[in-house]
């Protein structure tokens, strides 16, 4: 995907998000650190622009929850948690860019529900690859990529990476 590409996904995301959910004013959206984070502010940004509400965006943090902690690294680095807003009682869409195995998603989930109990929690991705491991889906997908266990999406965005595109790559031997 080009960045053009991408935009154009995050604006029919953010059509899709509008029309299926209740009462916008009850929306927040919580980014999953590192790359849902500028999928979350950007939703935000363009639901403001078409709404004229504030959607809250928090950051969430997983690293204390991955179930592959011992194979991470002997001490895990938390760089934060940061959601100002209450969950309690809220209409939250998690994002990440890649939906893979879902593990990452069930340690979202783990870290969210210790913040409070949102009224409804959903998952958006910009990208399902498919090879789920555990029981999630997301409700709002930009693109269905099929890949190979050879495959890799790589997700940059200029927030992070300095560059806007999502690639296809076969990991090398």
């Amino acid at each position: 995907m080009s960045a053009s590409e991408i935009d154009r996904t995050l604006v029919r995301l953010a059509h899709e998000v509008l029309e299926k959910v209740g009462d916008p004013a009850n929306l927040a959206f919580i980014g999953i650190k590192r790359r849902g984070i500028p999928m979350a502010e950007r939703l935000a940004a363009k639901i403001e622009a078409l709404e004229k509400i504030s959607v809250p965006v928090g950051i969430l943090d997983i690293n204390l929850y991955r179930d592959d902690l011992s194979t991470v690294g002997p001490k895990p680095v938390v760089s934060g948690t940061k959601i100002d807003f209450s969950v309690a009682g809220k209409d939250v869409i998690l994002m990440d860019d890649v939906l893979y195995t879902g593990r990452t998603i069930r340690a979202a989930l783990d870290a969210l529900f210790e913040l409070g109990r949102p009224s409804r929690v959903q998952l958006l991705v910009l990208i399902d690859r498919g090879h789920r491991e555990l029981p999630i889906e997301a409700q709002y997908i930009g693109r269905k990529v099929p890949t190979s266990s050879r495959e890799i999406i790589e997700v940059k965005f200029q927030e992070i990476d300095g560059t806007e595109k999502v690639l296809l790559v076969e990991k090398a031997d």
